[in-house]
């Protein structure tokens, strides 16, 4: 009978511990730089395959422009033509009304879509429906 005493004792606090992060864990569409679907943009680079089809949230430096629509790694890559450090980027239209895209060329920028592999030259695939397109402003 004390060693069930004992036992409740040890696993009560465990079985709360496990529902509160259950309930402290955020939503799957909200979107921060922390989030699940934040990855380094060097992880969808490399391993492009197992990003195919999901949504993806990165932070690089964005060149818009006629036929180089891409997010790079760095805005070296970008100056020093370093497509393999980069990823085309497809916004729609009707998704950015609000936004005046120029804003965000040639800037650091948190960008949230779906990841799709392609044959985009170059480039090793494309985030389409985009959701989010945020300045980056961090610095230390």
């Amino acid at each position: 009978m004390v060693i069930k005493f004992y036992l409740i004792l040890l696993f009560l606090p465990l079985n709360c511990l496990s529902q509160t992060t259950e309930n402290s864990t955020q939503k799957k569409d909200e979107f921060t730089p922390w989030n699940e679907f934040s990855i380094s943009l060097i992880k969808l680079i490399a391993t492009p395959e197992k990003y195919d089809g999901k949504r993806v949230q990165v932070i690089g430096y964005l060149n818009l422009e006629f036929e180089g629509e891409a997010i790079y790694l760095h805005e070296e890559d970008f100056k020093k033509s370093l497509s393999h450090n980069a990823v085309h980027v497809n916004f729609s239209k009707t998704t950015f009304n609000d936004k005046n895209l120029s804003d965000f060329n040639q800037k650091y920028v948190i960008i949230a879509g779906t990841f799709r592999i392609n044959s985009r030259g170059n480039l090793e695939g494309e985030i389409e429906n985009i959701t989010r397109l945020d300045l980056w402003k961090f610095d230390k």
